[in-house]
């Protein structure tokens, strides 16, 4: 069954009846991570239709829960929201109310090549800034958990997928793993059953373990996942480097074997190199404190407070630590991996022992003999700032802006969409690969056939991916803008892309109907994802269908615009 007009015409008569009005204004601003103030722009307040959208008891086979990267998420008041079975709203719009330029190509793919009604994208809501990132993102994961456990208690035969690119790579990747190592209480799960997820996708996935292939537990880690006989390459070599958030690392439990985790050789936000000790740490600073502010305000006595107190917490768990480790300084670890590990939003304090303290007279001689160690130490503390940093000037001189967000989405965060090599064994982009695996998924879900670990997609269903991929492109003659990444670099540079050019053809994909939110990132080694606020409006027409958003679909107004000169599509990442 399909989220059909029959709920729609019941609210529309509602509303009618009782005269509710259904519009409001609702200003947004474009924010981008900064270490030190940036420039920022608030659009004017527009009018849209906030009609509450559709319901999870109007159920489908599968529905794609896709989670956007920064600034590209759907926002309560300015989007047409999906309702529980009480008709309260959810955290989550379906595909079509709102759409991403960046995550559209991929999610919808499957909608023409199933039944109407058969197969759903939504995407989650969630704050997507950094006001903190770490509180972003928990955020993420507690609505993507909730919508789908309304989902599934609702329509307890759907099947689920799910999507995440950037920043929302990283709420999918905690959430797959919550689902993958569930424990069954009850006869139930407090998500999903696991058994129901029948794939997820994270591109640009921050978590990824070093020497990791694009299918983390599958019988072929570096060609397919399991169930899927369609390969994505013909190579063994992983990408170098490892995830710039080697906190959320970690298995997927019972949906290992499930996973596309997709990293692009130069990303450094899933490929980041060993021996950054320094920009690790700024790293793990920076997602604890409100980036946005100092962003728009510079270093303020507010935000320097921001900052100073973040600084004097890390340091206090520093030493709480090290006081809990008696034999502290006879170990070889130093202040700085010390500092590190504490500094992870992770660490939990109350996880560590503190060193029992007894009261004397005097000092005794086991109090002394720490000092002994002394020299050894502060060797110990130069030698280890030297070895752990190896990395972290020549990733400041490659100008790691450039090589992951460079202007006019040149960078390797988008290589996503263009990453196709046919003559050297990899036919599809990552994003024409997940894309053809969630239609083969779709139609599975819609016979309702159990996953096939051994099926082998048509020629259909890559033909599926290739047009699902054209038909966002933009032709030679369509100028296309969009505006290029504002970010800080490595070296705390502000960088803005500002030409304006013409979009050469070709099959990746490009904006969609309207001009849409570009984003704006840190680069990496800073895994910070930073996509601008949506600072545009949408206007959704009343449709229930799930498929992409075409002309007449909503319409969002960005900040300062520029066209890729590389044919990728407009930046709307992190």
């Amino acid at each position: 069954m399909a989220f059909r007009s029959g709920y729609l015409v019941r609210c529309r008569d509602y509303l009618a009846e009782h005269r509710l009005a259904a519009a409001i204004a609702a200003p947004a601003t474009l924010g981008v991570v900064a270490a030190v103030g940036a420039a920022y722009s608030v659009t004017a307040p527009q009018q849209v239709d906030t009609q509450l959208r559709a319901s999870v008891t109007e159920c489908h086979d599968m529905v794609t829960i896709s989670v956007a990267g920064r600034g590209d998420t759907p926002a309560a008041g300015t989007t047409k929201l999906l309702v529980d079975a009480n008709g309260n709203p959810l955290p989550a719009a379906l595909s079509g109310d709102h759409s991403s330029e960046w995550v559209d190509p991929v999610v919808n793919a499957p909608a023409d090549d199933v039944a109407p009604g058969s197969y759903a994208a939504v995407y989650i809501a969630y704050p997507a800034n950094m006001a903190t990132y770490e509180d972003a993102v928990t955020t993420g994961a507690a609505n993507t958990k909730q919508v789908m456990r309304e989902i599934a208690q609702a329509c307890p035969d759907t099947r689920f997928a799910i999507v995440g690119y950037s920043e929302g790579a990283d709420v999918v990747r905690r959430v797959a793993m919550d689902v993958g190592h569930q424990e069954q209480t009850g006869g139930g799960y407090a998500i999903v059953d696991p058994d129901k997820v029948t794939g997820v996708v994270i591109l640009a996935d921050g978590g990824r373990t070093a020497g990791d292939g694009p299918f983390p537990g599958a019988e072929n880690p570096f060609g397919n996942p399991d169930g899927f006989d369609q390969v994505y390459q013909n190579g063994k070599t992983p990408v170098p480097g490892q995830g710039a958030l080697p906190g959320t690392a970690g298995d997927f439990g019972s949906l290992n074997g499930k996973i596309a985790s997709f990293c692009s050789d130069g990303d450094l936000t899933c490929a980041a190199p060993d021996n950054i000790a320094l920009l690790q740490l700024v790293v793990n600073v920076a997602r604890q404190v409100n980036a946005d502010a100092l962003e728009r305000e510079g270093l303020t006595p507010a935000t320097g407070q921001d900052v100073a107190v973040a600084l004097s917490r890390v340091a206090l768990l520093a030493l709480g630590d090290i006081r809990s480790q008696p034999n502290w300084m006879a170990s070889d670890e130093t202040f700085l991996e010390v500092l590190l590990r504490v500094s992870d939003p992770a660490y939990d304090p109350a996880a560590v022992a503190p060193a029992p303290q007894q009261p004397a007279d005097a000092i005794s001689t086991d109090e002394i003999s720490p000092l002994a160690y002394l020299p050894q130490k502060v060797l110990n503390e130069i030698v280890g700032l030297i070895v752990t940093n190896q990395n972290t000037i020549p990733v400041i001189l490659s100008d790691p802006y450039k090589l992951t967000l460079g202007p006019n989405a040149t960078g390797h965060h988008f290589d996503y969409w263009r990453d196709a090599d046919p003559n050297n064994g990899k036919p599809l982009t990552s994003a024409e690969y997940a894309a053809a695996w969630l239609t083969h998924l779709a139609k599975q879900a819609q016979a309702g056939e159990p996953v096939n670990t051994k099926s082998t997609p048509t020629a259909a269903d890559l033909d599926d991916a290739y047009r699902a991929a054209a038909a966002t492109s933009t032709q030679a003659t369509a100028t296309t803008t969009t505006t290029a990444p504002t970010t800080t670099s490595a070296t705390g540079t502000t960088t803005t892309g500002a030409p304006t050019t013409t979009e050469p053809s070709g099959t990746l994909p490009a904006t969609p109907s309207g001009t849409t939110t570009a984003p704006s990132e840190v680069a990496a080694p800073a895994p910070v994802p930073a996509t601008p606020s949506s600072s545009g409006t949408e206007t959704a027409t009343p449709s229930t269908s799930a498929a992409p958003a075409t002309s007449g679909e909503p319409t969002r107004t960005t900040e300062p615009t520029v066209t890729p000169s590389t044919g990728s599509p407009a930046e709307t990442a992190r």
